[in-house]
């Protein structure tokens, strides 16, 4: 046989360097590609991942979430002090150091309590206050310390860190009735969260549903349902939700109170989705597999749920992921006004209300400590909406 008598359909050149004529592909040894390409047969999930671990915001937001959501749901155990006890009030922040008494490096970190160090300022002769390093606060973790029901049932009094002897541990200080700062915010997670993952599941469900039978359906039923859309989104939201959450008597109990704030916000927050998924309802309904699945005779549940929907969940995740800090900043909003969380109820917009004068922020500035919750918070869910956001459609 000569070079150029091999069984192929396309011609190949001539070899004029005289080399050997490779191989058929039919007798060729093809090693599998393996490493950078993955096996051919990957589930939407796992491209999803896959193309979500590539984004190191987007990893750190889904950690932070997650330690957020664990931590607000075991509050108690992480919380060091009662959130309800009293004791000096504004007192400042401990100072913590991995030093003791005699400046020698220590693993276990101790905590000076600040206090009088019999000093007076040289200009104002007021006493000077300071770390007293010679009194330390003896700490541990898994301490015993004040009761609560550990996942809403079991009784227990061991907490994650504290005072192996009893002493106030303030580590970002207390507020204008001495309670402290730390504890009140671990343990009002639970409401600002609770809120938020709330609200956003009832407006993700309705604004859904509408919009998916908005687009889907069309005709008259979706020009009465997009007036009607128009009208809720013309309501200018913050003097609606004042005047909305103040029809509330204040002698109303927290429980009640807490249900009409969340009813407040799932009613004015469900618009915008449901317009996000209508248009996205419409491009959808003239696709080829959509009008297939017409023409055989299926039915418009199946077509909805099988066909429209799987599309429209990506769009429907992210939107979820960015809309969270969205409530946890508009709850804080409203607590700071007094209109979100009453006592005895705990909230980090409840909390800010303690900051409303410029003189207790400039005298007491750890008061504004719940602002940091509300940062990590927000600066979380937006990070891993954007990772998700890059990652959703990996094709």
């Amino acid at each position: 046989m000569s070079k150029t008598d091999i069984h192929s359909s396309i011609p190949l050149p001539t070899d004029t360097a005289g080399g050997p004529v490779p191989t058929p592909a039919e007798e060729a040894d093809v090693a599998p590609v393996v490493g950078r390409f993955g096996s051919g047969n990957e589930t939407y999930a796992a491209l999803v991942w896959r193309r979500f671990k590539r984004s190191p915001m987007g990893v750190i937001g889904l950690v932070l979430v997650g330690l957020l959501l664990f931590v607000s749901i075991f509050a108690d155990f992480f919380a060091p002090m009662d959130p309800k006890a009293t004791n000096l009030p504004f007192a400042p922040p401990d100072v913590v150091a991995f030093q003791d008494q005699s400046g020698s490096f220590s693993l276990i970190p101790h905590v000076y309590p600040i206090g009088d160090t019999g000093e007076f300022d040289p200009i104002t002769f007021q006493p000077l206050t300071g770390p007293v390093l010679d009194n330390p606060t003896p700490t541990g973790f898994f301490v015993q310390g004040y009761s609560y029901n550990f996942l809403w049932f079991i009784p227990s009094n061991i907490h994650f860190f504290g005072s192996t002897d009893g002493r106030p541990l303030q580590l970002l200080g207390t507020d204008k009735f001495g309670r402290d700062i730390l504890s009140r915010g671990i343990v009002g997670s639970r409401i600002s969260l609770t809120i938020a993952l709330v609200v956003v599941a009832l407006t993700t469900i309705v604004g859904t549903l509408v919009g998916i039978t908005s687009g889907y359906i069309g005709g008259r039923l979706d020009a009465w349902v997009q007036r009607f859309v128009e009208f809720v989104l013309a309501f200018p939201q913050l003097p609606l939700y004042l005047a909305l959450t103040s029809l509330i008597p204040v002698t109303a109990p927290s429980n009640v109170f807490l249900s009409f704030v969340i009813f407040v916000m799932a009613v004015l927050g469900w618009a915008q989705l449901s317009r996000e998924v209508r248009s996205k309802t419409l491009s959808l309904a003239r696709i080829e597999y959509v009008r297939a699945a017409i023409a055989v005779g299926s039915s418009d549940g199946r077509i909805i749920t099988r066909h429209i929907l799987p599309n429209v969940l990506s769009h429907i995740i992210v939107s979820i992921t960015l809309a969270i800090p969205s409530v946890v900043l508009l709850e804080s909003f409203l607590g700071f006004l007094g209109f979100a969380v009453k006592p005895p109820l705990i909230s980090w917009g409840l909390m800010l209300q303690d900051t409303g004068t410029f003189s207790v922020i400039g005298s007491y500035p750890w008061i504004l400590s719940p602002v940091i919750f509300v940062l990590i918070t927000v600066f979380a869910f937006n990070a891993l909406g954007d990772g998700l956001r890059d990652a959703i459609d990996p094709y």
